[in-house]
């Protein structure tokens, strides 16, 4: 026999398409040829393959071997086609019989001596077999646990090359995926920490129980760092649509936690304001790989001295905080990465980082707004919560401790504030406020009387407020009054997400 299929899987972004790699040896001056659309790291396949088939002790045929990826037309990239191909080659030339590997799907890297290494994306590869209808996968022992998670599938796990030509040749059974304790769940930061700021704890609360945008500013020690470290203990867990699209793109990046499990807590990330455009949106040769937008996917993505980012950095953002999702174009061709975060940025009211208005800044009124002229109109409008903060006090510092409410007790009401938007749209497919169109807020059923919305229509009418703002302070609104029990907005609520929407609490 001369040729032999084996199955794969090749990630473009976060989708999985099950690959078919095929192997003819031939007549002719000894020689591996790879077509399919393959990048760097899949050509230099050729070299790994060899000698981790010939130190296994297996025979390499000196033929002329050409190795094809079904189908052509898609690009694959990576090493997790190591394994498939020394598989089918074996197979073609007549050294194993296939048989066993028919409708299996089989990934890893190999070693010079034939071990099999971990590869990234392993979760959303074993999704997408399964999707294509594919219950039997072969990954590396220490990516096991990992494939483990995706229901209706048996995952078999490989160390070394012989172990599959043991399983192939002779029957001998496969690893099963290694059962791992949990580690102990990480200390997170607690909401009782945060001394004072009522109007800060009340602006993250909102936030977090509609999904909102949120910018704090205020002078250096006012809690800005910290609110904002402390969101994610008031959100909810992640569901298992949710967590398995989290722990997909963690697994893609290669930053996906020991053990393997289901990413359960929302994630934070945030990165220094020195970051560049395609680290945080996403970049790389090739095919594009998420950045710390799609890593904060169902989760927060904190810009700490927000004013400090590059512009470009900064300006990138704004078309994912609208629709969610990131589309890159490289080369290779257009990769998509899911992207709903919750932004939250934090700022200095000025360079010298001192109070505003205080007789020790020594910045001039124009400095102060050039520096918060940095964040643009256009990123601002899109910020639904923008809350400054006051210098701490001594009394507020040195308050009794434990007076604070603590994260588990604020997080129940973000809770049933959700669990009472999710019951309102959930047919229309909407889980949280914020991702409610402002066309559906401003029909029946939903709209809201005049003399509750006198407000915002006043603002709108001199100019004050844009109309994505006033679709912004609506989806407040509803939020508000989902905190505080009630089933539609009153007057009151919509004045107070005026108030957090332009700032103006006093």
């Amino acid at each position: 026999m001369s040729y032999a299929k084996v199955l794969c899987v090749a990630l473009v972004g976060v989708t999985g398409h099950v690959v078919e790699v095929e192997v003819d040896l031939a007549l002719g001056l000894p020689a591996v040829v790879l077509s399919g659309l393959p990048d760097t790291a899949l050509n230099e396949a050729r070299d790994r393959v060899r000698a981790a088939i010939v130190n296994s002790g297996q025979k390499w045929p000196n033929r002329r071997i050409t190795v094809n990826l079904l189908p052509a037309t898609l690009p694959k990239h990576g090493s997790a086609f190591d394994l498939a191909i020394a598989a089918a080659l074996l197979g073609g030339s007549g050294e194993l019989p296939l048989a066993p590997l028919d409708g299996m799907v089989v990934i890893g890297e190999l070693g010079l001596d034939g071990t099999v290494r971990p590869v990234r994306g392993v979760l959303p590869m074993v999704a997408a077999a399964a999707r294509a209808g594919v219950s039997r996968i072969v990954v590396p022992l220490h990516n096991a646990t990992e494939a483990a998670v995706v229901p209706g599938v048996q995952i078999r796990a490989v160390d070394h090359l012989h172990r599959l030509v043991a399983f192939i040749r002779d029957g001998e059974r496969l690893l099963p995926p290694p059962a791992r304790p949990l580690p102990p769940p990480e200390p997170t930061p607690d909401l009782a920490d945060v001394a004072g700021q009522a109007l800060g704890r009340r602006a993250l609360e909102v936030a977090a129980a509609g999904g909102h945008h949120l910018a704090l500013l205020g002078p250096p020690g006012a809690g800005k760092t910290m609110l904002a470290e402390r969101l994610p203990s008031i959100l909810p867990p992640l569901d298992d649509d949710a967590a398995l699209e989290v722990t997909a793109l963690h697994s893609i990046a290669g930053v996906l936690p020991p053990g393997g499990d289901l990413i359960r807590r929302p994630p934070f990330r945030a990165p220094h304001h020195t970051a560049t455009v395609a680290s945080l949106v996403g970049g790389g040769s090739g095919l594009a790989r998420p950045g710390a937008l799609s890593l904060a996917h169902r989760g927060v993505l904190f810009l700490d001295e927000a004013p400090e980012f590059g512009k470009g950095a900064l300006e990138a953002l704004r078309q994912p905080l609208e629709n969610g999702r990131i589309v890159l174009a490289r080369s290779m061709g257009g990769t998509e990465y899911p992207a709903r975060v919750q932004l939250v940025m934090a700022a200095n009211p000025c360079p010298c980082a001192k109070p505003a208005g205080d007789a020790f800044c020594e910045c001039t009124p124009l400095a102060r707004r050039r520096y918060l002229g940095r964040l643009s109109g256009p990123l601002l409008d899109r910020i639904d919560v923008r809350v400054p903060l006051m210098a701490m006090r001594a009394a507020e510092l040195l308050e009794t401790a434990g007076h604070a409410e603590p994260s588990a007790v604020v997080a129940e009401r973000v809770a049933k504030a959700r669990a009472a938007a999710v019951g309102r749209w959930a047919s229309a497919g909407w889980r949280l406020n914020a991702e409610v169109p402002g066309p559906s807020l401003r029909r029946p059923p939903w709209r809201l009387p005049t003399d509750v919305t006198r407000a915002l229509q006043v603002r709108l009418d001199s100019g004050s407020l844009s109309a994505r703002g006033f679709d912004r302070a609506l989806r407040l609104a509803w939020t508000i009054a989902d905190l505080d029990g009630r089933d539609r907005p009153d007057a009151g609520d919509v004045d107070e997400a005026v108030a957090l929407r332009t700032g103006e609490t006093s």
